[in-house]
């Protein structure tokens, strides 16, 4: 360590001597060519005046010329995300997703939540929309209501990582296998392992 930091000491003061003689070079230089030039020196008027330039947001608006910078940044903004997914979906075996993740990018209030949560103590059997509608009455939706919730999720999670987090089975809502390894092992899971061993 000692010998690393040594090294780059004196790297420094070589950079540093380098930087002083170049400077002291150009003031010797500076010198001279201000003696030649008051020498040289008239008392003429230059004879066109030098126009301003007037800057993009004067010549079409501040307004427009802010609406075009937005445009440009969204594009690029776009792009990112475009190349991240991208990214993401070469490496999307080697990603261990967890529950907070899913549901930060797919709930967007509680209902979502509590829809997730029933789906997944139902197991694979997966619940009725009316079964569902039944356990969330407090939130007072109905039941076309919770379908359109969960394709709305579907939607959310397919957009930035192409997978679903429920799924028809017949006239049942439930967890795919992706939101079931999310998740973790559901209670239907675990009671069957437990009756095997016994």
């Amino acid at each position: 360590m000692g010998k690393v930091h040594a090294f780059h000491k004196s790297l420094f003061f070589h950079w540093l001597v380098l930087i002083t003689n170049r400077q002291i070079c150009h003031v010797l230089m500076d010198k001279k060519s201000w003696s030649a030039h008051s020498d040289m020196e008239t008392t003429e008027k230059p004879v066109q005046n030098p126009k301003k330039k007037r800057s993009q947001s004067d010549k079409i608006g501040r307004l427009k010329y802010n609406q075009q910078l937005l445009k440009q940044t969204l594009a690029e903004v776009e792009e990112v995300k475009l190349m991240l997914r991208t990214i993401f979906a070469g490496l999307k075996d080697s990603f261990n997703f967890d529950k907070p993740l899913i549901e930060r990018i797919v709930c967007q209030d509680e209902v979502d939540r509590e829809i997730l949560r029933l789906l997944y103590e139902a197991g694979s059997t997966g619940m009725l929309p009316k079964d569902l509608q039944s356990k969330l009455e407090q939130f007072k939706v109905t039941r076309h209501q919770i379908s359109r919730r969960i394709l709305r999720m579907n939607k959310r999670l397919e957009k930035e990582f192409g997978e679903h987090i429920a799924e028809k089975r017949g006239w049942h809502w439930a967890l795919t296998n992706f939101a079931i390894e999310a998740w973790g092992k559901t209670k239907d899971e675990i009671t069957c392992k437990v009756g095997s061993t016994f």
